[in-house]
């Protein structure tokens, strides 16, 4: 590794085997700017949010990726994240981590179940600069090609990140959250946007087969076709249990300069995230109204 490089490390939710990353690891590698390190799950830790593994160890395995130093992790996206800035697997911190290139945009409400910005998320509670990245996949337009398109379009991105970051003038109070739309050779150019209320909706099903009513991919779409599912892959319920699976029952978009609604025009979405969930200021207003009704109603109902 060369020491006059900053380093960056990646991470991602859909595992090290996925193309989303492998292309990532590919460009940074290929722009020879920077030190790259992997530490990512084993396997897929699609929608896993921000959890951690808590009460038992996780392990790391080596991999071998060409020009970087990679290994595949027993835990979810935050655990590799904490591990790989943590000194106890790489020498030194990284300047910067990655998260992605995740299969599937991540906007709106989509961001709390996201194992993807999870991986940045828990960069920035570390105070090391963070990206997460998705691209916006859609079956039967897309291909693996497109991740390295994605790669590349963000490349000036993280390069220029760094250098804020080693001018110590980059912002520590947020991460940034990149979207890259599905016709990713005919952007339209970065766009600053923030988290909007876009939603998938999800209800539930009862079958008695695993092979019953489609797989929810990770990009939150339904594969309808069936015969998708192995026969081995394929249970069915055991005897006096019921079982459910998930299905997508309509969606909520907004419009304006939110984050999907400016994907969808075809841009690059950079948002910077926080990690706080304060209520929007008219249910501030509200409570601040209620709260002490309540302790009136209670002090005159117990006397």
């Amino acid at each position: 590794m060369s020491s006059d490089r900053p380093t960056v490390m990646v991470t991602n939710d859909d595992g090290i085997d996925a193309p989303g990353l492998r292309a990532l690891v590919r460009v940074l590698v290929a722009s020879s700017r920077f030190n790259v390190l992997v530490c990512a799950p084993d396997s897929e830790k699609s929608a896993v949010s921000h959890c951690i593994t808590w009460r038992n160890p996780i392990f790391a395995k080596p991999v071998e990726i060409s020009g970087a130093i990679a290994f595949a992790v027993s835990g979810t996206p935050a655990d590799c994240t904490s591990l790989g800035i943590s000194n106890a697997l790489f020498p030194s911190k990284p300047d910067l981590v990655i998260s992605g290139i995740n299969m599937g945009s991540n906007c709106g409400y989509h961001i709390v179940y996201s194992g993807t910005v999870a991986g940045a998320r828990e960069a920035f509670f570390n105070d090391v600069p963070a990206v997460s990245l998705s691209y916006d996949w859609v079956g039967g337009k897309s291909n693996v090609d497109d991740f390295a398109l994605a790669a590349e379009a963000c490349l000036p991105i993280f390069t220029a990140v760094l250098a804020e970051v080693k001018k110590k003038t980059y912002p520590r109070n947020c991460f940034l959250n990149i979207d890259v739309p599905t016709n990713v050779a005919n952007h339209k150019g970065y766009r600053l946007t923030k988290q909007g209320k876009s939603l998938v909706k999800m209800g539930w099903r009862q079958v008695t087969s695993d092979a019953q009513g489609g797989k929810m991919l990770s990009t939150m779409t339904m594969e309808t076709n069936s015969s998708s599912h192995s026969e081995a892959e394929a249970s069915s319920t055991k005897h006096g249990h019921l079982m459910f699976k998930r299905e997508i029952t309509g969606s909520h978009v907004e419009d304006g300069d939110t984050d999907y609604s400016s994907l969808q025009e075809g841009y690059i979405t950079v948002s910077p995230m926080g990690a706080l969930s304060h209520a929007e200021m008219d249910s501030q207003a509200y409570f601040k109204q209620w709260l002490p009704s309540v302790t009136e109603c209670f002090s005159s109902s117990a006397l």
